[in-house]
């Protein structure tokens, strides 16, 4: 299959498993559970449930490929052509009837991301990445901004409580920088980079399949994204992501993130 077929593949995967989330949105009975990790993330059943049918699919149209989901693991392998998954990209938001959460499809050649979807199940919008091509919102070629000066953007914080944590004094600069700014999180502000409505994002303690499927999204959108050390994202980079509209303004917001 090429890569427009295998998106193609992807982005009609991703809109009908978006009917698993959305028949728990806002309803009772999630079966919220606590994981075991550092952030004591929530996990539901409509976590489980959505992973479980994009697998399926997954296995079903691209026999032999790995697959690697936030909640159940690794199957197969990662080292030739394998997907990576987050079902509900933003769980808390889920949890709390907010319709930015998001879900993630991402399509990896020996660990490279190609394919990059970002499914939004309550705003029933699809951006599609392909690398070397084209981005897409509903169809609809998409394009980021071409802002250059820090001064002029419309920079997103995400994970600003996190933030705060870890480097008070990072906080701050981010609060002085850029036009307008706003504090958020998980994949949506990323998505709007690549639709151009804002021109940046910082964020901070990601995974792999927080991150991965984001790459060809962004890149095929004409923007930018890295780690904070400006070294292209892979599965095992350290979580911290910068996301921006152009290389000039990717560059000046790496200045503000090492002072």
């Amino acid at each position: 299959m090429t890569l427009d077929q295998i998106a193609a593949s992807a982005a009609r995967i991703a809109e009908a498993a978006s009917a698993v989330p959305m028949r728990h949105f806002r309803q009772s009975g999630l079966g919220v559970e606590t994981k075991d990790d550092a952030d004591a993330s929530p996990v539901t059943i409509a976590d489980r449930a959505t992973e479980e049918a994009i697998r399926a699919a997954l296995a079903a149209e691209f026999p032999g490929h790995g697959i690697f989901g936030e909640e159940f693991g690794t199957e197969g392998s990662l080292d030739g052509p394998a997907w990576i998954i987050d079902p509900i990209d933003g769980t808390r938001f889920f949890l709390t009837g907010y319709p930015a959460f998001g879900m993630l499809i991402g399509h990896l050649q020996a660990g490279v991301p190609q394919v990059g979807v970002v499914r939004m199940p309550a705003l029933n919008e699809t951006y599609l990445g392909i690398k070397d091509a084209g981005a897409t919102l509903n169809g609809a070629l998409i394009r980021a901004r071409a802002t250059t000066e820090l001064r002029e953007a419309r920079l997103f914080i995400n994970e600003a409580e996190r933030l705060f944590a870890h480097d008070p004094a990072l906080f701050a600069r981010l609060c002085k920088t850029g036009h307008t700014r706003r504090m958020s999180y998980d994949c949506y502000p990323h998505a709007m980079v690549a639709s151009g409505q804002i021109d940046a994002v910082t964020d901070i303690g990601l995974e792999p399949y927080d991150f991965l499927p984001l790459v060809p999204l962004i890149e095929a959108a004409g923007a930018v994204i890295t780690d904070w050390e400006g070294r292209a994202l892979t599965l095992g980079s350290d979580g911290r992501v910068v996301t921006a509209a152009t290389p000039a303004l990717h560059a000046a917001l790496l200045n503000v993130l090492h002072g």
